[in-house]
């Protein structure tokens, strides 16, 4: 079966806001499900040594939410420099011409990332 051709990716305003705005959604869903198994997590703590079993759960749900946040903040900053972009009547734009240094630390934390999140 031949390879699925890869699909083009345009940088045009609208494009790249679509693109942010899908991700935005992706992480406020993750995020609403951390808390939501969090606070399952903390609805089923009884006595101390629940917090054996539980403790670590509820740690890696609101480590994820922290990832959530920072991604949403990051996403914030890149969508404000294509705004920028786009009020200086540029109608479409090339990655370089966006802030290279948040590009870039998006990317690394996106590889260093060795765990997935997953229900």
């Amino acid at each position: 079966m031949p390879r699925p051709q890869r699909k083009e990716i345009n940088f045009t305003k609208d494009s790249m806001l679509a693109l942010m705005q899908e991700i935005y959604n992706e992480l406020v869903e993750q995020r609403q499900t951390a808390i939501r198994i969090q606070n399952k997590m903390l609805s089923m703590l009884k006595d101390p040594t629940d917090m054996i079993t539980i403790g670590p759960v509820i740690e890696k749900q609101q480590k994820i939410v922290n990832d959530c946040v920072e991604k949403k903040i990051s996403l914030s900053k890149l969508q404000s420099s294509i705004w920028e972009k786009s009020n200086n009547n540029i109608e479409s734009f090339s990655m370089a011409d966006l802030d290279d240094d948040l590009i870039q630390n998006l990317i690394e934390k996106d590889v260093s990332k060795e765990e997935t999140y997953k229900m």
